[in-house]
């Protein structure tokens, strides 16, 4: 498996850089073991019964990054790309002419869109938007919460592709 470069995180760096850089790490570590695989491949599901495939898990993600960063941080209502309330779980349920393009291309603009996001902000600043609990966050919540996130999948993912063909590691 050939892994893209992936950015790593410096050692000494302040809090806010430190947080944006482990974000940015688990991102490109979801990227590298989506790489190299077939449309097949990526829509493979993981093992009976469970539906997890990377390229569900891709979706996934581009709503999570959606929901924390559109929806919670600053209140918009885009809507979701994947889930409904008829199928919550969408992202996870791809169909055969679901491809790994517009996944990864959904995927880096709703990516590009929270880093814009957060770029006016600061660690301290609050949450708009509703949250089921009633819950306010900070954004230095929800980098650790994002980070968090992309690390749990990531273990599947890395699952994943091992199943896949026997690629491990980074």
């Amino acid at each position: 498996m050939t892994t893209p470069e992936r950015t790593v995180p410096s050692t000494t760096a302040d809090e806010r850089s430190m947080l944006e850089e482990w974000l940015d790490f688990h991102r490109e570590t979801l990227a590298g073991k989506c790489a190299g695989l077939t449309e097949e491949q990526l829509g493979e599901a993981s093992v009976a019964p469970s539906e997890l495939s990377l390229l569900g898990l891709t979706r996934h993600m581009a709503e999570v990054e959606r929901h924390w960063f559109r929806r919670i941080l600053i209140g918009e209502d885009p809507g979701g790309i994947y889930d409904s309330e008829e199928d919550p779980d969408g992202d996870f349920h791809h169909g055969e002419t679901d491809t790994w393009a517009e996944a990864h291309d959904t995927w880096q603009a709703e990516i590009a869109r929270a880093r814009e996001i957060a770029a006016g902000l600061t660690l301290d600043d609050l949450s708009t938007g509703p949250h089921r609990a009633g819950k306010t966050f900070n954004l230095r919540w929800i980098y650790v919460h994002m980070i968090e996130e992309y690390a749990r999948h990531n273990g599947h993912a890395d699952l994943i592709r091992e199943r896949i063909d026997g690629a491990t590691g980074a």
